[in-house]
């Protein structure tokens, strides 16, 4: 859709790349199981659905490996705490970390 518009009406201005973005990472975070996902400059959560399709070891190892950036709060809510100034760069970095979170192939055949 992206390609065929900049086909029909040019480049895009930032707004319409960010709304694109924005609906990249809500696709991925819904067929993660992820209910609700915010994420400001500076902060975020996300919101999990009784199950997931995560990998809860990934989100320990995060917790483990970056307690200055995410916690957990409570069982269904992960606290983010990074300081993304640029909303393109915070977009790529929000599809990295579902990506990373997400359950492999195999995972989701057992």
């Amino acid at each position: 859709l992206q390609v065929e518009m900049i086909d029909r009406f040019g480049l895009l201005p930032p707004p319409v790349k960010t709304l694109f973005a924005a609906t990249r990472i809500k696709l991925a975070a819904q067929a993660l199981g992820i209910r609700k996902l915010d994420m400001s400059a500076t902060s975020g959560r996300i919101l999990f659905d009784e199950k997931p399709n995560i990998d809860p070891l990934k989100i320990i190892e995060l917790i483990q490996k970056r307690p200055w950036c995410f916690k957990l709060d409570g069982q269904d809510k992960l606290r983010i705490t990074r300081e993304i100034e640029d909303i393109d760069e915070r977009s790529d970095w929000l599809i990295r970390l579902l990506q990373d979170i997400s359950l492999t192939p195999a995972q989701k055949a057992a």
